[in-house]
């Protein structure tokens, strides 16, 4: 009796690159020799990232492991969750809420500028005192498997939007870490807080601030980002900084 394991190679293969790749993984590579080995040919991963539009040369790059490439793009996303207030201040922790506390308002606001994308609607302001607020990402709940994270390490992309009003000088901060499972800090990327003057045309218009984490230490499982700041006059209001369009994404970079 004929069966699918009778097909011709290429079309068994064809045929496999059609399957969802954790079924793959989990239940087809089980079946036999024959399709453990189909699956792990580089091939079928190519297709699959053909077929699901994953370009390689968006990293400029040669791929060393096509199936290892594919689920990395296939988890590509925004790590943080609600990077632009359209839910308030849902998915935020603020570990710092002084003066009038933490505010969203919408764009460009008061003696503001325009967004950059015209995406982002709203933005976190910050008033007088320290405002701070975070998030922690647990990378196995977001589908990083330890051996990814361990064996590939792939690029840890943070990313961060902020400016202030015309009107006011203010401060900006920023602290990504890279912690392990008991939370000790692996690598930190923590910045020069930002000043930012009164009356400064350069100031008040968004500026991006960007770090990838590259060859980081084995044992990553959790990324802390917090950033805030306040304004440097003591003005009660939301005078200072403001933040919006925050990102973390985990890249195949140099290691896929």
């Amino acid at each position: 009796m004929t069966n699918i394991s009778d097909l011709p190679e290429d079309l068994l293969l064809e045929l496999l690159s059609l399957v969802p790749a954790r079924q793959l993984i989990c239940n087809c590579r089980l079946v036999c020799v024959l399709w453990r080995d189909m699956i792990d040919i580089p091939t079928l991963w190519k297709r699959k990232c053909q077929r699901e539009g994953f370009n390689h040369q968006k990293w400029n790059r040669t791929i060393s492991d096509w199936k290892i490439f594919y689920f990395l793009c296939s988890l590509e996303k925004n790590l943080l969750k609600n990077p632009c207030a359209e839910e308030s201040f849902q998915f935020w922790k603020l570990d710092s809420n002084e003066g009038d506390e933490w505010k969203v308002e919408d764009l460009p606001g008061n003696h503001g500028r325009h967004f950059p994308s015209q995406q982002v609607h709203k933005y976190f302001v910050t008033s007088y005192g320290s405002c701070l607020k975070s998030q922690l990402i647990n990378l196995k709940e977001a589908g990083y498997w330890d051996q990814l994270m361990d064996e590939v390490r792939p690029d840890i992309t943070v990313r961060d939007w902020y400016a202030a009003r015309f009107d006011c000088g203010c401060r900006y901060k920023l602290c990504v870490r890279l912690l392990s499972a008991e939370n000790i800090v692996l690598h930190e990327f923590r910045p020069q807080p930002v000043v930012m003057k009164q009356w400064s045309e350069i100031d008040v218009q968004w500026r991006e601030i960007s770090h990838t984490f590259q060859n980081y230490k084995a044992g990553v499982r959790y990324i802390f980002f917090q950033h805030g700041g306040g304004d440097t006059q003591g003005w009660a209001g939301w005078y200072g900084c403001r933040v919006t369009n925050s990102s973390i994404t985990i890249e195949p970079g140099t290691s896929a």
